[in-house]
């Protein structure tokens, strides 16, 4: 192309929308392109180390060019724009060109990403850690109880489907013995008691060790649960712990902040529908960890309870130890899973069985076995 006479073209000046007929030709050492707009001013050099091409553009079979040049944009790069429809020009621009393809980043640029970016993540970190705890207590203590129940049968429905409901039935347990047994236990711990909440039991077939609270009352209790313990009075124990739980609106202080955790990231992921939310809700009740002094409240009012109905507390320190030496890879339940430390709640709990008197069974042999087998035909 050098020596070549010179090719039309079209320029725009990038301060305005107007268009520009232009001559280009190649400099006569063939180190850029000379661009002649034919109007009296000089012509403009664009050094090809310089040269960049835009993609992208309206105008199909052309090549559209720009200049590396020094601005406030994140690219640098100048306004002005030079298309090129010859075919000619254009293959020797792309054959000549070094950097014709090379994406410009203003200097500091990375360190300004990278620094929004960190102020990003920990304004995400304030909000879920800071702002969202104390809203959920805010939220959790004004939720009307019957918005409370729907919300916590949309998540138990969610819950079940994620322990595969969808793929081997209900998963329900309704043996008619067991049942009779499970409400004997209810029964047992609750009367005389006067809580806010009308408290259900279910019990779902499933292998995983663990039972929890659901908000607006509604417990759910695994099959792993029964299979592991060896006394009804174990079983006893974490269905007094989770209704202190109930009693505490815990899972709805949790139910709300996986809620807002889950929305922001569904729009981090780009779910505006929040379609993932419920499914993320879910998954948190069923890995549940409630704080310190939630589950210090939890047991003691667990312990309480137990005292009141006359069964002997020190299952639930057995219940803790033998959890504790379980094979690594079980899931533990929500109570084992978080503070304080499993060895000092058992220690607890045993401390407390010392000084009880008068305890008895909370089931008859008969009716604790009838209790483990309620997934049973």
């Amino acid at each position: 192309m050098i020596g070549a006479a010179p090719i039309a073209a079209t320029f725009f000046d990038g301060q305005t929308a107007q268009r520009h007929p232009v001559l280009v030709s190649v400099t006569s050492d063939g180190s850029g392109l000379i661009l002649d707009l034919q109007t009296g001013v000089a012509p403009w050099l664009w050094p090809l180390t310089r040269l960049r091409a835009l993609g992208d553009q309206a105008v199909v079979n052309a090549l559209t060019l720009t200049l590396q040049s020094d601005s406030d944009d994140e690219s640098p790069r100048d306004p002005a724009r030079l298309v090129i429809t010859d075919p000619d020009l254009m293959a020797w621009v792309r054959l000549s060109a070094p950097q014709l393809a090379k994406r410009d980043v203003r200097r500091g640029t990375a360190t300004k990403i990278i620094t929004r970016l960190a102020l990003a993540v920990a304004s995400i970190g304030v909000i879920v850690f800071v702002i969202l705890p104390r809203m959920s207590d805010f939220l959790a203590d004004r939720m009307p109880l019957e918005t409370e129940v729907k919300f916590g049968r949309a998540v138990v429905s969610q819950m079940k489907y994620l322990l595969g409901a969808g793929k081997s039935g209900t998963l329900a347990c309704n043996n008619p013995a067991g049942e009779a047994a499970l409400n004997r236990m209810a029964s047992r711990l609750m009367d005389g008691q006067e809580l806010k909440y009308a408290i259900s039991f279910s019990v779902l077939d499933h292998e995983m060790v663990n039972a929890f609270a659901a908000p607006g009352g509604q417990i759910i209790i695994l099959r792993g649960l029964l299979d592991t313990s060896d006394t009804a009075e174990e079983v006893a124990a974490v269905l007094a712990h989770e209704i202190g739980h109930v009693e505490a609106r815990d899972p709805t202080r949790l139910m709300l902040r996986a809620a807002g955790s889950a929305g922001i990231v569904s729009i981090v992921l780009g779910d505006v529908t929040g379609g993932s939310v419920i499914g993320i809700i879910g998954d948190q009740m069923l890995q549940t960890s409630y704080t310190r002094k939630a589950e210090a409240a939890a047991d003691e009012f667990g312990l309480a309870m137990l005292q009141a109905a006359k069964v002997d507390s020190a299952a639930f320190a057995d219940f803790f130890d033998k959890l504790s030496g379980l094979e690594d890879g079980f899931v533990p339940p929500e109570y084992l899973s978080s503070h304080p430390s499993t060895s000092a709640r058992a220690a607890r709990a045993r401390d407390f069985a010392a000084a009880q008197t008068g305890t008895t069974p909370i089931l008859t042999d008969a009716e604790w076995q009838a209790l483990k087998g309620i997934c049973k035909g």
